[in-house]
């Protein structure tokens, strides 16, 4: 009798490749999630491909950065190492690379800076030349995260120009200038120096214009379109889904999924009950695919029994 029901397919799980590590290192800000070498992900990956999730999404932390995050492009950059020796060894998982500069800039903003301020059109180039390189690597899905105007008719126009016709789009297209992203950019080392993300990131009082960044991005060429946070824009969510027939995604993002961990850790809640009502709650909403840290623990409780209910 269930309305909505919550699969393991689609659940892409976040990965964090480091290029200083020879092995796996936890993440305190993010208790149960690694930092990977970057031909270290065989044994995360061989759970992934067990658990029958939708994919994952690598997030890169270099060795070193410059000005202008010459990193995120490298051809032998930490992600693009990642993503090659993923798709030799498990070429049945759908790979999504994020497409940003934060983590690889050395003041930790998304795009070139004029002063300090961001250069949407001078990062645009940058941009595209990130995707072309993932691509080349074995990425299916590249993912601007950035939130520069006009990048996805970038990407989608280098993409074509190389060859990678079949390369996709998950574009973040509704990502809000957020205080639930402290543990990723812990665990990324992405925060930045100075200011904050305010001026390409969304306002969090907005919803219309969420719905027209969504229309402009599948205008030109998303394949996918993500509102990022979830848990506290379900109605954003709601509005992407009634506004576009693409797939919608929603990222579960660690400052919720670090929540959800303090609690039961503190004894106030259980966290598979917990953490399903969340996650069955973004897909209530129109969410078709749902990036989350809780992606193989709740393919677990998936598989081991359906979820009756509370169990306080």
């Amino acid at each position: 009798m269930r309305e909505t029901h919550l699969r393991p397919g689609q659940l892409i799980l976040p990965l964090f490749v480091d290029e200083t590590l020879n092995e796996p290192a936890p993440i305190p800000s993010l208790p149960g999630q690694f930092r990977y070498p970057c031909e270290g992900l065989g044994a995360v990956l061989d759970r992934v491909a067990a658990a029958g999730l939708g994919g994952v999404i690598l997030f890169g932390i270099p060795e070193s950065k410059d000005e202008t995050g010459s990193g995120a492009w490298a051809e032998n950059g930490v992600v693009q190492r990642a993503l090659r020796s993923a798709a030799a060894s498990h070429p049945e998982i759908t790979l999504f690379a994020d497409v940003c500069l934060c983590e690889y800039t050395s003041h930790g903003h998304c795009g070139l800076l004029e002063g300090e301020t961001v250069d949407n059109d001078a990062t645009l180039e940058l941009l595209a030349r990130t995707a072309v390189s993932q691509a080349r690597a074995g990425a299916d899905f590249v993912a601007p995260s950035d939130m520069m105007d006009g990048r996805v008719a970038e990407i989608r126009d280098a993409l074509d120009e190389e060859g990678y016709l079949d390369t996709a789009i998950l574009a973040y297209s509704a990502k809000y200038a957020s205080g639930f992203y402290g543990p990723f950019r812990d665990a990324a080392g992405s925060a930045p120096s100075f200011g904050d993300r305010k001026s390409y990131q969304m306002d969090p009082c907005n919803v219309r214009e969420a719905v027209r960044e969504i229309v402009l991005d599948v205008d030109e060429g998303a394949d996918m379109i993500m509102v990022k946070p979830a848990l506290a824009y379900l109605d954003v969510i709601v509005e992407a889904r009634d506004a576009v027939d693409v797939p919608v995604a929603a990222y579960n993002v660690s400052g919720e999924y670090a929540m959800v961990k303090a609690a039961a850790a503190a004894g106030f809640g259980n966290e598979r009950v917990l953490g399903l009502e969340i996650l069955t709650a973004i897909a209530r909403a129109g969410a078709d695919v749902i990036l989350t840290y809780h992606a193989l623990d709740a393919a677990d409780w998936l598989t081991r029994s359906a979820d009756r209910g509370s169990e306080e």
